[in-house]
């Protein structure tokens, strides 16, 4: 029986006689409350800021088999907190402070003990649900009740709603024009200018959440959550604990970005030794393929060839980089768009793997595995053990994943089903000590915190839709940052220099691969491709372009001197569409990236980030600004302190990339 799971009026009768007010949690700074209070019949929350509401009333509950509770439940309230500090092996920043107050509701009831547990941070709030059924196997989600009521319209950020795929342009709407949307969901107020985001945290053995305007009103969302093929949200287990639903807060837009708050809801590594977990700058066989002149599929064009295989090798050994990604390298694709049968364990015969794999090891360069699966999950889990166990043999100790094409028997990427094998391709692959990279994936919720070797992802239009489609705006990279990168890592693929593809468009054997791409191109300037090598955060960077394009130019020495391997980040300067100014450090080396939107513009950047009393030498990849011309790159050198102040000037859809390094 489908129950709707409210907190009848008796109970919360029961919490107001033994409370001189509602319960509430305010955040360590004071800033931030969160009440528990009745509305219609049903418990929900809200949120304040600096004393104004942000959330209205908004209602919380499940409609669900089990979840039923008895009229004379008892109600319990717990409060508690954390300050600590704790390190990851990788990360935006490998010191973090997760800082909070928390606060347990929890009915319990002879069949039933329902909590939901809230917590206060000074850069957001968080709480989600943990039932206790007894005399069940399972429970059945039929729907979330969650509700986002805000009190204030508000600007926003955010895709549209889809349970298959992320790769959708950003709008930029008031929220009364929001039908339904993806997450993270970013916004700012129109009165108080408070900056925040919807997103989740901990996503696991649950469908993704997205919003849906609500009937009640254009500034009330609803959790819409990605169904199976027969209706149901989720089959869960009698004891269970959801995601957490969130939202980030801040009173500047680079608030957001410098939150750690999603990556502090997860747990700490379940991974022991993560020696073997080290990031990296690679290079690889795979834009060819999206620009026309290569080709997955074995014949005259194919990319992923023994003889490429070597080159790229020695050009990363050469050129200070990690590791070699070859698409292409196995049989079955062939079958891609038709049955979807790829062969995980079988290299295309003018692919001598094995010859290849020591090769590398002899160059100290790591191989990367891909796997494209098509949607065909059956066939991927199947072999899923046994491959890993393969690659990792060969030394491969990096898959990237794909899920290119339809889950079979109706099933979403974004539900509870894809949710599943999303988290058992990571576990699979920590069992063999292999880092994942997913494209098509789940969207990153922090689980990187406790599975250290999900390492990145994809999950927004990246680079490859520059090649056969109209591209990804200046404007768009400067969305990027303040709302896909909230959630975590991507693998956007930047770094193109080759930014009119005169080099495919010289090749007489170029097809039209994916739709028309005679009028394809980069819509930057190359500074701004060296600058996303900063901005956009992934501890598996990848230069993307033809190694050819690389070749005696000198903007390449930026990725060269670049480490993907950063300890400390912090978003500088930025508004949300407009521009925005990364710093990153990896040891004592520190850099920066700079970019605009379609205006030219000027910054004045104070160098306090940097370490007082140290002089670095600063190599500053800018905007030819007296060309005005994409292709052209100027390259200055001087040296610099923790005192001075530099100013960034950038074209149109331009940037600016600036390596310190102390001088010896």
């Amino acid at each position: 029986m489908k129950t709707a799971f409210y907190i009848p009026l008796g109970i919360l009768a029961i919490a107001s006689a033994s409370c001189s007010q509602q319960p509430s949690v305010t955040s360590p700074d004071g800033s931030i409350e969160v009440n528990l209070l009745r509305t219609d019949s049903t418990l929900a929350y809200s949120v304040d800021v600096d004393g104004k509401q942000l959330i209205l009333p908004s209602m919380l509950g499940f409609e669900a088999e089990g979840l039923t509770p008895a009229a004379d439940a008892k109600l319990s309230l717990k409060t508690s907190s954390l300050d600590e500090e704790w390190t990851q092996p990788w990360g935006e920043n490998k010191r973090n402070r997760n800082n909070y107050k928390e606060l347990a509701l929890t009915l319990t009831a002879p069949n039933l003990e329902m909590t939901v547990r809230v917590r206060a941070f000074n850069d957001g709030v968080a709480f989600r649900y943990e039932w206790n059924v007894q005399g069940r196997d399972s429970v059945t989600v039929m729907d979330e009740l969650t509700q986002f009521n805000f009190a204030d319209n508000a600007k926003s950020w955010s895709i549209p709603a889809d349970f298959d795929s992320y790769e959708k342009d950003y709008r930029t709407l008031p929220l009364d024009e929001v039908e339904n949307a993806n997450t993270p969901f970013t916004f700012l107020t129109n009165t108080d200018g408070i900056y925040g985001s919807i997103h989740e945290a901990a996503l696991y053995d649950y469908p993704e959440m997205t919003l849906l305007q609500t009937e009640h009103g254009a500034k009330s969302f609803r959790t819409a959550l990605a169904p199976m093929p027969d209706g149901v949200k989720a089959v869960t287990g009698a004891i269970f604990t959801t995601p957490w639903r969130t939202i980030q807060i801040g009173r500047k837009a680079t608030d957001l970005i410098n939150s750690a708050m999603i990556l502090n809801l997860n747990e700490p590594s379940k991974i022991k030794d993560t020696s073997w977990i080290k990031p990296q700058k690679y290079v690889g066989i795979w834009w060819g393929m999206h620009l026309g002149t290569q080709t997955w599929i074995m014949g005259p064009q194919h990319g992923a060839t023994t003889e490429n295989a070597f080159k790229y090798i020695d050009f990363a050994a050469d050129n200070n980089l990690q590791g070699v990604l070859f698409e292409g390298w196995n049989e079955g694709w062939e079958n891609w768009g038709g049955n979807q049968h790829f062969d995980y364990l079988k290299a295309y015969a003018d692919f001598d793997i094995d010859s290849i794999a020591r090769y590398a090891s002899k160059r100290g360069i790591e191989l990367w595995a891909h796997n494209e699966t098509g949607g065909n999950i059956p066939e991927y889990e199947a072999v899923l053990d046994s491959a890993f166990a393969y690659y990792n043999s060969l030394g491969i100790h990096t898959v990237k994943t794909g899920y290119a094409g339809g889950f079979k028997h109706g099933y979403y990427h974004h539900s509870q089903y894809g949710v599943r094998h999303y988290q058992k391709v990571v576990e699979t692959a920590a069992k063999y000590n292999i880092m994942i990279d997913a494209h098509e994936p789940i969207k990153e919720t922090g689980i990187r915190r406790t599975w250290p070797n999900m390492m990145t992802r994809e999950g927004a239009k990246g680079m490859e839709w520059n090649a056969w489609s109209d591209g990804n705006s200046a404007e768009y990279l400067c969305i990027l940052p303040f709302a896909r990168l909230l959630a975590g890592p991507m693998d956007y693929t930047p770094g193109i220099f080759d930014l009119n593809y005169e080099r495919a468009r010289n090749d007489a054997r170029r097809i039209q691969w994916n739709g028309p791409n005679e009028h394809c191109c980069i819509k930057t300037t190359i500074a701004r491709q060296i600058a996303n090598w900063v901005i956009i955060y992934s501890p598996l960077q990848m230069g993307a372009d033809l190694i050819e394009n690389y070749d005696n130019h000198p903007g390449f020495r930026f990725f060269r001197d670049f480490n993907a391997d950063c300890d400390w980040s912090e978003a500088l300067q930025g508004e949300i569409g407009e521009y925005i100014v990364v710093a990153r450090r990896a040891g004592e080396n520190f850099y920066v990236g700079a970019g605009t939107n379609g205006e030219a513009r000027t910054l004045s950047l104070p160098l306090d980030f940097l370490e007082k009393g140290v002089t670095y030498t600063a190599t500053i990849y800018a905007d030819n600004c007296d060309s005005a011309v994409a292709q052209d790159l100027s390259i200055d050198s001087r040296d610099v302190t923790a005192a001075d102040t530099l100013d960034i000037r950038m074209l149109p859809a331009g940037g600016q990339a600036i390596s310190f390094m102390p001088k010896k």
